[in-house]
């Protein structure tokens, strides 16, 4: 701040202790060039006593005046226009203002793009999209940290080495499939059950896959039914009411289960029949398209990333995978196997299929009897004490009609608002302390379902491939014996007359020990380590053929290799395993993927109930018995196996031998069954391939 002073009054003080430039002031009593500094005290002007504390702090400070001589005063002018230059023009920014447009443009676009997806396909595009992130992190995670030694980088390296590389991946992959939902969660399911490939720390993660899955609105549920049946509401549909009307029936609006692709609503018909009603999510069929692909992709990338021929069994997978989120499709199959059922005289009222109702049924809307059993993983509830009576069986058990329904009270509790429950519990025959059950043993519930997936394998090939515990109801006869009810009918194999007879023969010769049929059969389809592949079928370890692989994985522990060079190393012998399995791609019989689930379920289970059968020796029996009874083979091979069926049998008594040898270790508490003894077995040689198995994935 510039001030002028008078008569050699020099400059004042500019803010915060700082001077102006010197003044120019013109002094004509002594006129000289030189310049001449002037100490001189601050002008003193009177003022308020406020500033007399602000005068004392400036007036401490001496200031210089310059003084000078040169000539005349002349005042400031300022400098024309013209000396400052030619105008130059302002920076216009034009590449800050095109990449903002482009960002602007891009957020549009994708805003567009992302609204699209969410109302088109249901996020079917972000879904696959956080599939490729997370499919392509575990698959360099695994590229770069799978080895014996972990790399010396920080930033890359595995500190907890294999075993928290497998945790770590199974983590990410569970939060994708549970966020992503719908198949995802189906084929989470599928991941829980192939213990025989994947290590434990995919196992106990992908156990939680069987909880229920969330439910959709009613509201949702109300526009499928109507996209469904050209427009006509759920009332119009099945003849119900939610207010309660004379001669309707009623309908509850909250599902009883909800699986990864439907949920099942309760209803009651005006004619009186009580109805299970599937209903497929609306999300569903807009996100199939999307899933199939992206698990394609996928998979193509890891099998060349990799070098692991899994890429030829996806399209038959896929396959398979969609046709069970078509329900007509499920309306045939369910009528399928309860025709079989009904013709096979040793299962005949032991094994029950509900029937379709075709006219309540659509491509996503299932109608069906509704069932009331024991879900077959309430063991308490089947073996506790019958306390139903004599002579009486269970409701709905071999056609028995279910108590008829209280309209009064159901009517009563519509009035209370949406959302409440109107069927009937049912649960007279637990007794008034609810202690009671249906009094069954387990060793005939099991029986009957190793009966069941036996016949669908050897003889009728037709064959359920998700026989877990949900989808199988328990039932009590009037004459003690159980009933097995099968529902969920979406997933099936077909097998050829061919490859049905060619897996009989397979079986029969692995119970023999027949070495030679075994190698001649793996053979044609394409299998080179038949050692393995029949340990992977019996699951259990295969005591015949020459056992390469076995010796080479233990010849390789013995080499003084540290721990985590022997982990890495069985699982490379392993990874071989597998491409020994799956040698000839073209050849190899894609319905094995899911037989061998249906297979695995089935040993689950009977494991669950505490090995109560030989199953094993029960399907080997299935096996030669149904090459026996095959109309479609010659007479002379017809009796030539009906022969060897006898033989057969004969021999199998040696292995009930075993069997009750570990029963009754099993009763004295001295040990597990037969199928606990197997299975540890099993984990022990599983171990030499560097795998272990995890078969509590249903536990809880």
């Amino acid at each position: 701040m510039w001030r002028l002073c008078k008569a050699g009054v020099g400059r004042t003080p500019l803010s915060r202790g700082r001077f102006s430039a010197p003044c120019a002031v013109t002094a004509t009593a002594a006129p000289t060039s030189r310049t001449i500094p002037v100490q001189t005290p601050l002008p003193r002007r009177t003022s308020s006593p406020h500033d007399h504390r602000r005068r004392r702090l400036l007036s401490a400070t001496p200031h210089r005046t310059f003084i000078s001589h040169s000539g005349p005063f002349s005042p400031a002018v300022p400098p024309p226009p013209s000396s400052l230059g030619a105008p130059r023009p302002a920076r216009a920014f034009r590449r800050t203002r095109r990449w903002g447009r482009r960002l602007v443009i891009l957020a549009v676009v994708l805003s567009a793009v992302w609204a699209a997806d969410r109302r088109l396909w249901s996020s079917g595009m972000a879904r696959s999209l956080r599939t490729f992130g997370v499919g392509l992190l575990v698959a360099a995670d695994y590229k770069l940290n799978f080895r014996a030694e972990p790399l010396p980088l920080p930033w890359v390296g595995c500190p907890g080495g294999i075993p928290e590389l497998h945790r770590r991946s199974a983590e990410r992959l569970f939060d994708l499939l549970r966020e992503n939902g719908g198949l995802y969660l189906k084929i989470g399911q599928a991941i829980a059950m192939q213990s025989a490939i994947l290590p434990p720390e995919f196992q106990r993660m992908f156990a939680r896959m069987f909880d229920d899955a969330p439910q959709d609105s009613w509201s949702e549920v109300e526009q499928v039914i109507r996209d469904d049946f050209g427009g006509r509401s759920v009332e119009e549909v099945f003849g119900v009411s939610f207010s309660g009307e004379e001669g309707k029936g009623v309908m509850e609006t909250t599902a009883r289960a909800s699986a990864s692709v439907a949920q099942v609503h309760w209803a009651r018909l005006p004619d009186g029949r009580e109805v299970a009603v599937k209903i497929q999510k609306p999300e569903i069929a807009k996100q199939i398209g999307w899933d199939l692909w992206a698990f394609r992709v996928v998979m193509r990338a890891y099998t060349w990333w990799f070098d692991l021929p899994l890429y030829s069994l996806v399209p038959f997978i896929s396959e398979r995978l969609e046709l069970e989120t078509d329900f007509e499709n499920e309306a045939r199959n369910s009528e399928r196997m309860r025709e079989l059922v009904s013709q096979e005289p040793s299962l005949r009222g032991r094994v029950y299929v509900p029937p379709v109702y075709p006219e309540l049924s659509s491509k996503r809307v299932l109608t069906t009897e509704w069932i009331e059993g024991v879900r077959l993983w309430d063991k308490e509830a089947l073996t506790a004490p019958w306390l139903g009576g004599w002579g009486r069986g269970s409701m709905g058990a071999r056609g028995a009609p279910l108590d008829p329904l209280d309209v009064d009270a159901v009517r009563d509790k519509l009035r209370e608002g949406p959302g409440v429950r109107l069927k009937p519990e049912r649960q007279e025959w637990r007794g008034r302390r609810g202690r009671g059950g249906l009094g069954l043993s387990t060793k005939e519930v099991m029986t009957t379902m190793v009966d069941l997936f036996s016949a669908q394998i050897f003889k009728w090939g037709v064959v359920h491939c998700d026989p877990h515990p949900g989808n199988i109801f328990i039932r009590r006869l009037p004459n003690g014996l159980p009933e097995l009810v099968l529902i969920d009918h979406g997933l099936y194999v077909y097998m050829s007359d061919k490859f049905r007879r060619e897996y009989g023969e397979f079986w029969k010769a692995l119970m023999t020990f027949d070495n030679d049929k075994i190698a001649a059969i793996t053979r044609e389809w394409g299998i080179q380590a038949a050692d393995l592949f029949a340990s992977v079928t019996l699951l259990r370890p295969y005591e015949g053929g020459e056992q390469h692989l076995q010796r080479d994985v233990l010849a390789a522990l013995r080499d003084g290799k540290t721990a985590s060079q022997k982990h890495y190393e069985m699982q490379q012998r392993m990874k071989q395993g597998i491409r020994d399995v799956l040698a000839d791609e073209d050849r190899w019989p894609k319905e094995l993927v899911f037989i061998g689930r249906n297979m695995r379920i089935v040993q689950a289970n009977n494991q669950y109930m505490g090995s109560p059968v030989n199953r094993i020796k029960r399907m080997g029996q299935w096996a030669s018995r149904s090459l026996s009874q095959d109309r479609g083979l010659p007479l002379r091979l017809r009796v030539a196996n009906a022969w060897h069926h006898l033989v057969f049998s004969a021999v199998l008594l040696l292995s009930d031998v075993a069997f009750y040898f570990f029963r009754l270790r099993q009763l004295l508490g001295l040990g597990g069954g037969m199928e606990d003894e197997v299975e540890e077995r099993l984990k022990e040689v599983a171990k030499e391939f560097g795998v272990e198995l995890q078969h509590d994935v249903f536990a809880g």
